[in-house]
């Protein structure tokens, strides 16, 4: 098919915007991960280099050297599969159940769901609920109080609502119940929105640090990025990565190749995962927002 003169000049600037967006994205992660490997005298000095002697391993090195990141990482991983099998979970059953026609009261309910998007209690009372829940300083503050996720309930809804409804019918006809229908028909065709859920939500808990600062106080149950704030932000470089005998201008830059050595550790799951989402994350997305 021939495309007209200004068909052709607008597929050139999309294609000029979008190889700019993708050098906007894409500099900043090569940075981080080439220089994760390089001297810091180094990247101090010329900045970026491709030659083997520039390179050396020893921030992650003195990473692994030391227990905190891999205790975080290890902690992160636990919480961000707990809080992802229960908010796929309750967020699928709610979806199912509000896209029901015969479900009294439904559009009440997503009102009510739809307020919380916009108005909470605030932090205070939010803490004050936690803590009279026993849940401070536990597993259960970072995986129940942000498990209800009411755009993910809509999401699972419409999808939910795009099933046809034929299937259910014929499965009441021949006498199954509501509970069976969800788990042999519904939700076998419900891999895409399920997949797209627990992406979203695996990595939304993944880069969360917040929750675990305010309800959090042993310093063995910090998540990974809790711990690399500290790196990135506080500047606190634990003492087991770094010899007490280094000077304060050899520590810092040793603390500066430990930074970006974290930051690829901590990126290393996401950048894993997405490759085997991909498919289910486009169709998911799309077929859940068609309505």
């Amino acid at each position: 098919m021939n495309n007209a003169r200004s068909d052709r000049m607008l597929l050139l600037i999309n294609k000029v915007l979008l190889s700019m967006v993708v050098m906007i994205v894409l500099l900043p992660l090569l940075y981080v991960l080439l220089a994760s490997f390089l001297e810091p005298n180094v990247i101090l000095r010329k900045g970026l280099s491709l030659q083997a002697s520039d390179w050396t391993l020893e921030g992650y090195k003195r990473i692994f050297s030391d227990g905190t990141i891999v205790r975080g990482f290890i902690n992160s991983i636990l919480y961000s599969t707990g809080f992802t099998i229960v908010t796929v979970l309750v967020c699928i059953l709610a979806g199912y159940t509000l896209s029901t026609d015969d479900l009294v009261g439904k559009k009440a309910i997503m009102v009510f769901f739809i307020i919380t998007m916009f108005f909470n209690g605030g932090l205070i009372p939010t803490y004050l609920v936690v803590r009279d829940l026993g849940m401070l300083n536990t597993v259960w503050a970072i995986i129940i109080p942000n498990a209800i996720n009411v755009w993910f309930i809509i999401l699972a809804r419409t999808y939910f609502k795009a099933i046809p409804k034929e299937l259910k019918e014929a499965a009441r006809i021949d006498g199954a119940s509501e509970f069976k229908i969800f788990l042999k028909i519904v939700f076998p065709l419900s891999k895409p929105i399920i997949f797209v859920l627990a992406l979203y939500a695996f990595i939304g808990q993944w880069n969360a640090y917040f929750d675990a600062m305010i309800y959090l106080e042993d310093r063995e149950l910090y998540p990974l990025q809790l711990v690399l704030r500290s790196i990135l932000i506080q500047n606190e470089v634990q003492p087991g990565m770094i010899g007490d005998q280094l000077a304060r201008a050899e520590l810092q830059k040793i603390s500066e190749m430990i930074k970006y050595s974290s930051i690829v550790i901590a990126s290393l799951p996401l950048m894993i995962m997405y490759p085997f989402f991909q498919k289910y994350f486009e169709k998911g997305v799309m077929v859940g927002s068609l309505k």
